[in-house]
């Protein structure tokens, strides 16, 4: 008969199974969407308006729902929120593959993204629970190697159900989704006892939800529809207020929704703007890559996706080196080089031509993701290490919210920069695949365009890098064990 101990040892192993299937099928699901959405747009003869939606619709809701479902997560515990969202997660990829118009794959993407936030706020604290701190870097690094893997191998596999049918795309994840909801009820347990006697902030977070969606909403919608735009206007500014009203409240109750006690702490601080300008600089990179690949040099989108892949297979490999490196040595270092190498990549891609190799492009995606996997890993450990097990759930969430947010603002920021050289017809066209080469596209305006995304980019990931570095000496992880080890 096992020991109690040697229960405990496995059982790390089995969560860590079980947030690896689901970060697995989180990648799978956004890539392959992204070569398929050509052909979706056609058969579902949608609007550039319900393009962008079905795009962003995930993001966003994730993005504002993540932090408080982290918040719930700390008062009734992972297992029930991490389990359920598999649960809708799948149901919704199945509603996805049977909608009969672009209205309908927006609902039924919104379901899923809601199933996406249960499973994405409650995964790495269900890691950081289960491990000791002193093996957290690796098992973390584990779950970025499914990201990468699932990155790679998502336009591949998008471009062979596609040609089978799109509706395989998302009938594709309900296999994988009954087994990793099956394979998460049985493996998974409430391994911390959480504080009795914990409520809800109802209204902080209904302030909250509105205001950050009134914000995203305007980033995301403002290039498109004009930035002078009433209700762009009004939305920036009517969600900057909900979010100070939402500061006023948080500082007044007992049991807040955001405890801005974790922005105390000097390592946190910087860990999550750290995190935040990663994804404002490196969030719009690939998005508008996607575009100089076909819309300027006419590459069809599952070449254009295998030309991307090289990132995702370099921070796939190095993520697991960082995150034991991070176990020995401490995050700071790590996290700082990683976005100082980041940023080599991105200055690279400000020098982008028309006519610059293909060998040229993926040397600097290299170096990205080479950065990258230098930083995820390393930065996430220092954050999920330095709160307490009541706090893991908001702290997880809070670190999901502001790299979303970045990647939000970022996608923003790099459409207006880029295609105001295009007509209406030419984006549409490169969004629904019938777009060629650069026809309707002001080609050199395009690039400048594209030089002037990229040098931002770059200026925010150095900027980036210092703050990482700010955050104070290095921390080196004992041999303590998690209350889990027991």
């Amino acid at each position: 008969m096992l020991s109690r101990c040697s229960t405990k040892e496995n059982y790390k192993w089995y969560a860590l199974s079980c947030t690896t299937l689901g970060a697995l099928l989180s990648a799978l699901n956004a890539n392959t969407l992204l070569i398929a959405l050509p052909v979706i747009t056609r058969a579902l003869h949608a609007s550039l308006e319900i393009i962008i939606w079905t795009l962003m619709i995930y993001m966003l809701a994730v993005t504002v729902l993540v932090p408080a479902i982290g918040r719930v997560a700390d008062i009734v515990g992972r297992k029930k929120l991490y389990v359920s969202g598999f649960a809708l997660f799948t149901l919704a990829s199945l509603l996805c593959g049977l909608v009969q118009s672009g209205a309908q794959l927006v609902a039924a993407r919104f379901i899923q993204a809601v199933g996406g936030s249960l499973i994405m706020a409650n995964s790495t604290a269900i890691v950081t629970d289960a491990f000791p701190k002193n093996q957290l870097g690796r098992a973390l690094g584990i779950n970025a190697v499914a990201i990468g893997a699932g990155s790679v191998i998502g336009p591949i596999l998008g471009g062979i159900l596609t040609s089978w049918h799109w509706r395989y795309i998302f009938f594709f994840n309900v296999p994988l989704g009954i087994i990793g909801t099956l394979w998460a009820a049985v493996q998974l347990r409430e391994i911390i006892e959480l504080p009795e006697g914990q409520h809800f902030d109802w209204l902080g977070t209904s302030v909250f939800t509105f205001g950050f969606t009134l914000i995203l909403l305007a980033l995301t919608f403002g290039n498109m529809a004009g930035w002078k735009t009433p209700w762009i206007t009004a939305s920036l500014i009517v969600g900057g207020l909900f979010l100070l009203l939402f500061v006023y409240i948080e500082g007044r109750v007992n049991q807040p929704m955001l405890d801005f006690s974790l922005f105390r702490q000097r390592l946190l601080v910087a860990a999550y703007a750290s995190i935040f300008l990663n994804g404002i600089a490196r969030g719009a990179v690939t998005f508008l890559l996607t575009f100089f690949l076909q819309g300027i040099r006419g590459v069809d989108p599952l070449w254009a996706g295998i030309l991307l892949a090289p990132f995702a297979l370099v921070m796939m490999v190095v993520a697991p080196l960082s995150g034991i490196l991070s176990d020995r040595y401490g995050s700071r270092e790590l996290s700082s080089l990683g976005l100082a190498v980041s940023a080599i990549g991105i200055y690279g891609l400000t020098r982008l031509q028309v006519n610059t190799p293909v060998t040229l492009l993926i040397l600097w995606m290299i170096i990205i993701g080479l950065g990258s996997g230098f930083f995820f890993s390393p930065n996430t450990n220092a954050i999920m290490g330095a709160v307490s097990p009541e706090r893991r759930g908001i702290a997880a969430g809070t670190r999901t919210m502001m790299n979303n947010a970045g990647m939000v603002v970022s996608i923003a920021l790099g459409m207006a920069m880029t295609v105001s050289s295009m007509t209406p017809e030419a984006l549409q066209g490169l969004l629904a695949g019938t777009q060629v080469g650069s026809r309707g596209i002001a080609v050199q305006e395009f690039i400048i365009g594209l030089h002037r995304a990229f040098w931002f980019s770059f200026i925010i990931s150095v900027v980036a890098a210092i703050i990482a570095f700010l955050r104070g000496p290095h921390e080196v992880h004992c041999s303590e064990t998690s209350p889990g080890k027991g």
